[in-house]
């Protein structure tokens, strides 16, 4: 069901009952930034022309949302086919609200040219390693203390994330945190690499002595072992906020993860907690972000009925074929854009904005 532009996506009647906790209310926006170098094995992530870039596209996606344009890269993060990031969408949501925009950094290779919340956390290494992320639980603990401060200043948080090569990662602790997530975990293509993500889990998880479900209480070892480093810093901080205010917790597949730390942490918190998404999440067949939400929490999937089909630029149109999807919180910000408004922000007018906003950083012409 839709209304208003947004998707019941799972269990609508704790969908509705979300929205009318937060709808006309003041929403926060926090991205937390990380990087692994997972994301650098060859066919995994759309994140970045090259593997070798992807460094820099987390930086260049939260540059995008404060100054318009990035620093750390010329031009915006784009796919190998010149789609460019879902942090355009963020952008524009946030222009059109008045949103205030935070920054966490979970762990990256290079700093962004903005101001971030600093937590401790170190880049991650390769899941194969079976020792991807450093130190998990101090850097979970403290997101938490800033996830408490920021729920002081809002009617409720909307937290998004942005780490190539994550949705491998959320593959490799759901399954260690016995979550049945194979061939159900997104992807930034339109063809899926589920078996190469495959390979690379089992690899990650041999090195690492897991098997099944043998983590499933044990959040901080999954972590450390074959997780990245936005995970403890992006629990952290929706835990800590969702003791006192609701939490849409804005991304696809990876947020799955996100939300089975904190369910083993955390369980209190669920029922302040909402999946934000897109639409396109919810309609890719080649992944299942209901089956996943189902075996972890019982929590509300709420997505933004973007639709990019009738744009006069073939970039934004290719979100409709399957590209990117998703990332930075674009949904989730998307639909508190609209709640807050209280309806003069429509998916339409967003769209118009995503428009303006594509051919100023892209100098595309309408195509």
């Amino acid at each position: 069901m839709e209304k208003g532009g947004i998707i019941f996506g799972h269990d609508e009647r704790r969908c509705r009952e979300f929205i009318e906790r937060i709808d006309g209310s003041r929403p926060l926006f926090a991205c937390v930034i990380a990087s692994t170098e997972t994301a650098k094995i060859p066919g995994l992530s759309a994140a970045g022309a090259m593997p070798e870039i992807t460094d820099y596209t987390p930086p260049a996606d939260v540059e995008l949302l404060f100054y318009g344009k990035c620093k750390c890269i010329d031009g915006v993060p784009v796919t190998p086919d010149g789609i460019p990031t879902p942090a355009l969408i963020t952008m524009s949501a946030l222009r059109l609200s008045g949103m205030p925009c935070f920054v966490v950094n979970g762990g990256l290779k290079v700093l962004p040219k903005v101001p971030f919340f600093e937590v401790g956390g170190s880049p991650g290494k390769d899941i194969r390693s079976g020792r991807s992320v450093e130190s998990p639980q101090e850097v979970y603990e403290r997101s938490s203390i800033i996830g408490r401060q920021l729920s002081k200043l809002a009617d409720y948080l909307v937290v998004g994330e942005s780490i190539p090569g994550g949705t491998t990662t959320a593959l490799s602790v759901l399954l260690a945190m016995g979550v049945d997530a194979r061939r159900k975990v997104s992807s930034s293509m339109p063809n899926n690499p589920h078996d190469l993500k495959m390979r690379v889990v089992e690899a990650a998880l041999g090195t690492a002595g897991i098997s099944f479900g043998s983590l499933q209480r044990d959040p901080f070892r999954a972590i450390s072992s074959v997780g990245d480093p936005m995970m403890p810093a992006a629990a952290g901080l929706i835990a800590g906020a969702a003791e006192e205010v609701p939490v849409i917790m804005a991304g696809g597949t990876q947020m799955c993860a996100v939300l089975k730390v904190i369910e083993s942490i955390s369980p209190d918190v669920l029922s302040n907690l909402a999946i934000g998404t897109t639409k396109w999440i919810l309609e890719d067949k080649t992944s299942d972000i209901r089956e996943l939400i189902s075996k972890i929490a019982p929590v509300p999937v709420l997505a933004a009925g973007l639709d990019f089909s009738s744009s006069k630029y073939s970039g934004l149109r290719a979100y409709e074929l399957g590209v990117a999807k998703e990332g930075v919180g674009a949904g989730g910000s998307s639909i508190a854009a609209m709640l807050s408004s209280g309806g003069a922000i429509t998916k339409d007018s967003l769209l118009r904005e995503i428009e303006v906003n594509y051919g100023m950083l892209t100098n595309a012409s309408p195509s």
